[in-house]
């Protein structure tokens, strides 16, 4: 099925040059001058191997048709990770690199989406917003609430995100998994 690239979107497949790839991180550029274009990181799904691919917004990309099951993440074993398939309960591995960078968001029981190709797992997408909780947060400066200035924090992950200055260690916080932001205090 054809789409525009600006639709591409992390852990999409799709086909180019005659291989499948699975799309790790995308960067839509807005230049001064000129059109806008896309910049996609992907790697082939076969061999593993990464590139980096270049399209206007306007061009149109093959998105291969994949079947996508609910799973649910189990537990990491070193470089592996584990996910049961909720309708026939059917554990598989993945490696962490088939995740990418959204593996530091798995956390035990949470529901992910995950594609297969001819029954081989290629890809998974994780939810758009996580809850994780503040583990570092660097104290207030007087005078910095005035404006709209974020302060580096830790969460449990291990990941280094801007935060509001209001936000404290210990804190609960929704974060966006495409882009790493914070979005909002947890509810």
């Amino acid at each position: 099925m054809k789409i525009n690239a600006n639709l591409i979107r992390p852990g999409n497949i799709i086909e180019h040059n005659g291989k499948q790839w699975g799309v790790l991180k995308i960067q839509i550029v807005q230049p001064g001058k000129g059109g806008a274009f896309i910049t996609v990181e992907m790697r082939d799904i076969r061999t593993g191997t990464k590139t980096n691919e270049r399209w206007r917004t306007a061009d149109t990309v093959e998105k291969c048709n994949v079947e996508e099951k609910d799973c649910t993440f189990l537990f990491a074993d070193g470089g592996d990770l584990t996910f049961m398939d909720q309708e026939n309960f059917e554990q598989f591995n993945l490696s962490k690199e088939v995740v990418g960078e959204p593996a530091a968001f798995l956390q035990d029981g949470m529901v992910v989406a995950v594609d297969f190709i001819e029954g081989v797992p290629v890809s998974v997408a994780l939810p758009e917003k996580v809850i994780m909780t503040v583990v570092e947060a660097d104290p207030v400066v007087k005078g910095q609430t005035a404006s709209s200035s974020y302060k580096p924090a830790k969460l449990e992950n291990g990941l280094k995100i801007l935060v509001p200055p209001f936000i404290a260690e210990g804190e609960k916080i929704v974060v966006n998994t495409t882009d790493v932001s914070y979005v909002e205090r947890a509810k």
